[in-house]
């Protein structure tokens, strides 16, 4: 029998399930565990005076952080890779193509273009008991914090696009190849269209065998959708018919939540122009999305027509390097003072705020 070194993803999307459509999903907790993650970063920092939203203020400035972050995020994703759900219905919850979180399809480009909005509302800052404004200051300087924050999040993203099996990566070996120690072989797949293997045509008689009986009597893609609901029933059969992959996900949780992070961290051991981070995080990450993605799939209504060989989310990256380079360029030439530094020392006198 053949044995492929790689490892068969079996992995279940869903933690607890109540109904078909309401579920406790990895995809959600990914999301919490980053807004806590940010939540508890932003207010440490609130408090030792290296961000100038009031303490006491970080968990409204959260709300904004992410009610926009979703908001962006899913429009993003119609907008720029699936805008069929503008007018697409169901007839479950949520009805509507457009909020249907659910299904899937969240875009990061999207959710950064929401998180600007929301920094410039923070940025205003809030009238207190007395009427008096507090916390007010620059868009900059917030999206600033918010780019210190955000890269545990995009590790915990990264880490359920995993789980999900979603975003895959390039192929490895094909079906029927002995793959290496740290490919993966999803599944999911078979289900996926123009980035299915290639198959033999034993194979693939091979494979339709099995979904007969995994769903004996089903058409043959439903009869596929329970095959791959039950792949750990059907490992062994299921695995030489498999490619073998690339994790591209792990590589971008790697990248993007632990590179990206220690990056911008170390950049803002001194203080900083309001501004400077938030450059330097837009050119790290679109730097590193530019070539994590030279080993993932594109989106597979994107899987043809690459301009200069570069996905959609590619040339995003690359739109978003620009933008931080000529960020970085402007604050270099314009006044301002310098902010934050975790590794600065305090002026004399000076102590950590406190929360009322």
């Amino acid at each position: 029998m053949l044995t492929l070194a790689s490892w068969l993803h079996t992995l279940d999307p869903v933690l607890i399930s109540f109904t078909d459509a309401l579920a406790i999903r990895w995809y959600g907790l990914a999301y919490l565990a980053g807004f806590a993650a940010a939540f508890f970063m932003l207010r440490a920092m609130a408090r030792r005076g290296l961000i100038q939203i009031p303490p006491h203020r970080v968990a409204d400035a959260l709300m904004w952080f992410i009610g926009m972050t979703l908001v962006g995020g899913r429009l993003g994703y119609v907008i720029f890779y699936q805008p069929s759900l503008f007018w697409t219905f169901f007839d479950t919850f949520p009805w509507w193509g457009g909020v249907a979180i659910n299904h899937g399809g969240m875009a990061s480009h999207g959710a950064m273009a929401g998180l600007i909005f929301a920094a410039w509302r923070v940025s205003r800052g809030w009238r207190d008991e007395h009427g008096e404004l507090e916390g007010r200051t620059t868009t900059l300087h917030v999206m600033d914090a918010i780019a210190l924050a955000s890269p545990l999040g995009l590790f915990f993203g990264r880490c359920a696009n995993f789980i999900n099996a979603e975003l895959l990566g390039r192929i490895v070996t094909p079906p029927g190849t002995e793959g290496p120690w740290w490919s993966v072989q999803f599944p999911q797949e078979v289900l996926s269209g123009r980035h299915a293997p290639d198959l033999t045509e034993a194979q693939f008689a091979q494979l339709q065998s099995l979904a007969e009986t995994a769903a004996p009597g089903l058409r043959f893609k439903p009869q596929l959708e329970v095959l791959v609901a039950n792949a750990a029933a059907f490992a062994d059969q299921l695995k030489p018919l498999l490619s073998s992959r690339h994790p591209s996900q792990l590589y971008q949780a790697v990248a993007e939540g632990l590179v990206l992070g220690v990056m911008v961290w170390l950049l803002w051991a001194r203080p900083r122009k309001a501004g400077f981070i938030v450059a330097a995080w837009l050119m790290i990450y679109g730097i590193l999305r530019i070539l994590t993605e030279l080993v993932r799939l594109p989106d597979e209504q994107f899987a043809v027509g690459r301009p200069l060989g570069l996905s959609r989310g590619q040339w995003l990256s690359v739109a978003m390097t620009l933008c931080g380079l000529g960020l970085m360029v402007w604050r270099g030439r314009t006044p301002g003072p310098l902010l934050g530094g975790w590794a600065a020392r305090p002026p004399a006198g000076s102590s950590p705020v406190s929360d009322r």
